[in-house]
């Protein structure tokens, strides 16, 4: 078997399909909850602690003084933790969300069958019929 063929038959197994799927996927959802952190709850936290602005929070290493982030990356080194605590709460979010959606996954996988409708009971026998038959005549 030539080497392209192998790498044909592993190429359009479902398991490679289903991961490249899932990739992508993950990359624009990974996009929506970077836009969900940085343009709605970013703002709703910044307001709430006085206008502070998490992406200008850094120290610079190199001794420079700058006012923005990127004034100081010009001047030389720094310790963006500004960008690292809103990497973090994208990470957070993104976490969360995938948990719950897992879990979902799984309540719906585990959940039970319906329990198929009892069968009616099959119809008595010929000579239990008669019998009863019998046993009704001699009531009266």
């Amino acid at each position: 078997m030539s080497v392209l063929s192998e790498f044909k038959a592993f190429a359009v197994k479902g398991n490679v399909v289903d991961l490249a799927v899932g990739v992508i996927i993950g990359g624009a959802f990974g996009k929506i909850v970077e836009s969900l952190v940085g343009d709605v709850i970013m703002p709703i936290v910044s307001k709430i602690f006085g206008g502070l602005d998490f992406s200008n929070y850094f120290i610079p290493l190199a001794g420079q003084t700058a006012t923005t982030l990127v004034e100081a990356k010009k001047a030389g080194a720094v310790l963006a933790y500004g960008s690292f605590i809103t990497v973090a709460i994208n990470f957070m979010i993104l976490a969360f969300i995938i948990f719950m959606m897992i879990k979902q996954i799984n309540r719906l996988q585990s959940a039970p069958a319906p329990a198929p409708a009892p069968a009616e009971p099959p119809p008595p026998a010929e000579d239990i019929v008669l019998l009863r038959e019998i046993r009704d005549s001699l009531k009266r």
